[in-house]
């Protein structure tokens, strides 16, 4: 069971790096939100269970294009930042501001699947589409959630998305900043999974909660 701390709660007295929200107070760790601690490698960090998502390179993101320069578009990627997509990105290295037209490929409001390419805290974060299975989601209806419980909607080598996408017929696109786009051809699948999803971002990390999403899908005493 992953476990929860507080702010101020210790975290461990052995000798591990202090990372994202936990700081060393002499020899102790200790945590500065309420969240689950993560070690990895020999770093202690919390993930946050309310919150802003705080960007990583390599994360699989679901932003939503709230502007665009003559070079990039501007996603909402429910950060304190803005990520940028660069227009060579989306149209190739022959891409001329002057002759294409960035809404021809994304409009406002439009979702979109990237990867954050890099980010260091001093400039906001380029994003990337680089890579198979991302781009533009063509159909999808965005569904927001604590980026910290995001694992919890995964579940163990994605048994929970799996199950959710089953019993309803959706495609469930997954960010790990806490937003998902979810498509359906019928709006029953889509309304049960998007009930499924939400009862993940009440009660995850909560004991029974597979039994409380197979209520919100119809399951088991629906």
């Amino acid at each position: 069971m992953p476990r929860t701390v507080m702010p101020g709660d210790t975290i461990t007295r052995e000798a591990r790096r202090a990372g994202d929200n936990v700081l060393l107070d002499g020899d102790t760790l200790v945590s500065t939100a309420v969240g689950i601690v993560n070690v990895s490698d020999d770093t202690v960090s919390v993930i946050p269970l309310s919150g802003k998502y705080m960007p990583r390179a390599d994360d699989l993101v679901v932003g939503m294009v709230i502007s665009h320069t003559s070079q990039a578009w501007e996603l909402d990627i429910n950060a304190p930042y803005v990520g940028f997509l660069l227009a060579t990105d989306v149209f190739g290295r022959d891409f001329a501001s002057h002759a294409d037209e960035l809404t021809s490929k994304l409009a406002l409001g439009d979702l979109v699947a990237a990867r954050v390419a890099n980010f260091d805290r001093t400039r906001d974060p380029l994003i990337t589409i680089d890579d198979r299975d991302l781009g533009k989601i063509d159909s999808g209806e965005l569904v927001k959630m604590a980026p910290g419980k995001v694992s919890s909607l995964i579940g163990r080598q994605g048994s929970m998305i799996q199950a959710i996408e089953t019993a309803t017929d959706a495609a469930v696109t997954i960010g790990q900043n806490g937003w998902a786009a979810v498509s359906c051809e019928s709006a029953d699948g889509l309304l049960r999974a998007k009930r499924a999803i939400g009862v993940i971002d009440q009660w995850a990390y909560s004991p029974g909660l597979m039994d409380r999403v197979k209520s919100a899908l119809g399951h088991g005493g629906g």
